[in-house]
């Protein structure tokens, strides 16, 4: 009996996988076909490269990658030194009101970015950040998933390893770049990933921030060369689309085992 059961969970996990997958193999598979054969599941069709070339002479793609490279690099070099100072100050500084402001802090978990939309345009365009690398990605430095990451993996490095640099005659700075930021690479790792991937696909705030070529992401770029004023063809799209992703898919390919091993690493469930 429970050989049968472990037989239906595998077939149930397959089949949730591959209703998963599918819109990501049909946009494959449309990219490198007509329109026509793309819809009729045409298997005999011949496969093509001439969407790839519709779709790369359509838009500046070379400014859409590089602004989304200098997006997600400017986040996570930001939220990588916020969220090591608050987190090792949460995990090992005693001050005044400590436990209120960490409640504080994760009580912006609850609270979803697109509610605060609203405040984020009005200070972006107040500061002079308003349709720049900068004013894209300044509302999503200060991170309380990365702050409470941290902090957890701050809290977990043995205090007899923090004395002993202390009797070195390290100050704080110093404890923390030689001690606890080298041993947690692995959590760092793992939220790089989660915010590299977070932010190279979103859409609705630099939607919102941004009106040049010059400082739109991959994201809002496609959405603009999918338009239906400038004619829909699915398979043009679909180009469009995996030129898009390409990026992430080849490094989650490449980099998968150090992946999953971050993630197991850094204790995320």
């Amino acid at each position: 009996m429970s050989a049968i059961f472990r037989h239906i969970e595998t077939f149930g996990a397959l089949l949730l996988a591959f209703i998963w997958i599918s819109p990501l193999l049909f946009a494959f598979w449309a990219a490198f076909h007509s329109t026509t054969d793309a819809v009729n599941f045409n298997v005999m069709a011949p496969w093509t490269l001439d969407n790839l070339r519709t779709a790369w002479a359509g838009a500046p793609w070379l400014r859409y990658f590089l602004n989304t490279f200098l997006l997600v690099s400017v986040v996570l070099i930001g939220q990588f030194v916020i969220t090591t100072l608050a987190g090792f100050a949460f995990a090992k500084v005693q001050f005044p009101g400590k436990d209120f402001v960490f409640i504080l802090v994760l009580m912006q978990l609850f609270i979803l970015p697109e509610v605060l939309i609203v405040e984020n345009y009005v200070m972006v365009s107040r500061i002079g950040l308003f349709d720049t690398i900068i004013g894209v990605g300044m509302p999503y430095m200060a991170s309380a998933f990365g702050i409470f990451l941290m902090r957890q993996a701050f809290k977990s490095v043995p205090i007899e390893l923090h004395d002993a640099a202390r009797v070195e005659g390290c100050g704080w700075f110093g404890i923390l770049w030689r001690v606890y930021v080298p041993l947690a690479r692995p959590t760092y790792l793992a939220y790089a990933l989660v915010s590299v991937s977070t932010h190279w696909n979103n859409f609705l705030w630099p939607l919102i921030v941004t009106n040049s070529p010059e400082t739109r992401p991959l994201t809002v770029g496609l959405s603009i060369f999918g338009a239906p004023e400038n004619g829909v063809d699915i398979s043009v799209i679909s180009a469009a689309t995996m030129m898009s992703i390409a990026p992430l898919l080849i490094a989650f390919l490449v980099f998968q085992r150090q992946f999953v091993q971050a993630f197991l690493r850094a204790g995320i469930k």
